[in-house]
C-alpha cells in the first residue's frame, strides 16, 4: 500500500527543505513527517510518545513508508524539528490548506494571537513564543500562522501573515491590537475587506467615533445611521440584548480619510441581566464596507470562534499549553503539526464526536487513520 501523490500529506510536505546533512540521514523526510502527523492525530503530544506510537504501529507503517532504518528515535524527531526551518514548513502548510479550500478562504477570516505558555525557559530567559493565527470561520481551518517574539509584535507580524495567505473576497476581522493603518492597507491590498475593533490604542480614531456617536448636537442634527439590528436571547439564566448600529463613516467623520477605504463605523451595545444585576458594554469597529447591521453583528460574534474552535481545541484536546517542547524551532514547528492534525480532524465527518475522541478513534482504527491522512 502506498500513499497517492495527490492531495496527500506525503505530497504537500515532501517538498520541505531538509535541515539534515545528507550523509547522516538514516530516515526519510517523508517518513518523519508522516509518522509525526499520524501520531499527533492519534493523541501523541511529545517526542517520546511519537516514538512509542511509531514503534507500536511499525508493521502498519511498513505498508506504505520506506522505513530504511525502522522507526526514528525520540531524539531524532526532536533534533529534526528543532532544526527544521519554520518558514519552509509554513509555506508547505499554506499550500496544503489552499489546495483544500481551492484558494477560497470563506466569508470571514479571524486573526488572533496565542502564547505557548510553557515555551518559556528560565535558564536562558527565553521568552514564551507568541503565535499569530488566521482562522477561516466558514471552513473551520487554520489558514496560516506566524511566530512573534512578544504579543506587542503582532502589529508587524499581521501584515506578513496576510501577505502569505489567500484572503481575497473575505472579511478579515481583528481585535484592537490589529487596528492600524498599515494593517488596513494590507488587507485592502489583498483584495479583502477589514473589520477592526477600535479601542484607546488609537486615541484619535476612538475619540472621533465617540464624538460622532455621543456628543450633544442640535435637535435638527441626524447621525448618519445606515442600518440598525437588535437581537435578544435567554441562556443559562442570563438575558442578553444585543444592538448593532452601522454608520456612514465618510459622511460625518473627518478622520475617515486617513484610513484606506473606511466606509462604516459600527457600534455594538450589549446589555446583560443576570440574577437581577444589569451590565452594559459598548464597543466600536471600523469597516471598509457598509454591510447590513445583522450581518455585521453576526460577524463580530463569529470572530471569537477563533478562541473557541482553535485556541480552546489546541489547549484542551491537544494540551498545547502543557507542552514542554521548546528547543530550537521545535515549539513553533510542533504547534504547526497540531494545526495540521486539527485541520484534518475538523474536516472529517465520519463520527459526530469531539476532537479528543476522534484522536482516540484514529489511534484504535487503522482504517479510520488511513482515511484521515488520505482525505487531504
Amino acid at each position: 500500500m502506498t500513499l497517492e501523490k495527490n492531495n496527500t500529506i506525503a505530497d504537500h510536505f515532501s517538498h520541505l527543505d531538509d535541515p539534515r546533512v545528507e550523509r547522516h540521514r538514516r530516515h526519510t523526510l517523508v517518513d518523519i513527517i508522516t509518522i509525526t502527523i499520524c501520531a499527533a492525530l492519534c493523541g501523541a503530544d511529545d517526542w517520546v510518545a511519537i516514538e512509542r506510537f511509531g514503534k507500536a504501529k511499525e508493521a502498519w507503517f511498513q505498508g506504505f513508508l520506506e522505513l530504511p532504518n525502522g522507526i526514528p528515535s525520540h531524539d531524532t524527531f526532536g533534533r529534526f524539528f528543532s532544526h527544521l526551518c519554520p518558514r519552509s514548513f509554513q509555506n508547505c502548510f499554506i499550500q496544503w490548506v489552499q489546495s483544500i479550500t481551492n484558494h477560497f478562504p470563506g466569508k470571514l477570516v479571524a486573526i488572533d494571537g496565542k502564547t505557548l505558555r510553557r515555551s518559556f525557559t528560565e535558564s536562558d530567559k527565553k521568552n514564551a513564543i507568541h503565535l499569530v493565527n488566521a482562522w477561516s470561520i466558514e471552513n473551520k481551518l487554520v489558514l496560516g500562522q506566524l511566530k512573534t517574539d512578544t504579543k506587542s509584535n503582532e502589529i508587524t507580524a499581521i501584515p506578513e501573515l496576510l501577505e502569505a495567505i489567500a484572503v481575497k473576497g473575505a472579511v478579515v476581522s481583528i481585535d484592537a491590537m490589529g487596528c492600524h493603518k498599515a494593517i488596513a492597507e494590507k488587507i485592502r491590498e489583498k483584495e479583502a475587506h477589514y473589520l477592526l475593533a477600535v479601542k484607546n490604542n488609537q486615541p484619535r480614531l476612538y475619540s472621533a467615533i465617540h464624538e460622532l456617536l455621543h456628543s450633544k448636537k442640535a435637535k435638527s442634527y441626524q447621525r448618519p445611521v445606515i442600518d440598525f439590528y437588535s437581537s435578544e436571547k435567554e441562556q443559562h439564566g442570563r438575558h442578553e440584548i444585543r444592538r448593532c448600529w452601522v454608520y456612514n463613516a465618510a459622511a460625518k467623520l473627518p478622520i475617515a480619510t486617513e484610513w484606506m477605504d473606511l466606509a462604516a463605523v459600527i457600534r455594538i451595545e450589549t446589555e446583560r441581566t443576570l440574577q437581577g444585576k444589569k451590565t452594559r458594554e459598548q464597543r466600536y469597529y471600523i469597516s471598509s464596507q457598509s454591510l447590513p447591521a445583522k450581518e455585521v453583528s453576526e460577524m463580530i460574534q463569529h470572530h471569537w470562534q477563533i478562541e473557541n474552535s482553535l485556541h480552546w481545541s489546541l489547549d484542551v484536546a491537544f494540551r498545547e499549553d502543557d507542552s514542554r517542547i521548546r528547543k530550537g524551532h521545535s515549539a513553533e514547528n510542533m504547534s504547526r503539526i497540531r494545526q495540521i492534525a486539527l485541520n484534518i480532524l475538523k474536516q472529517d465527518n465520519t463520527y459526530k464526536i469531539g476532537i479528543k475522541n476522534k484522536r482516540l478513534s484514529a489511534g484504535w482504527d487503522h482504517e479510520y487513520l488511513m482515511k484521515l491522512i488520505c482525505s487531504v
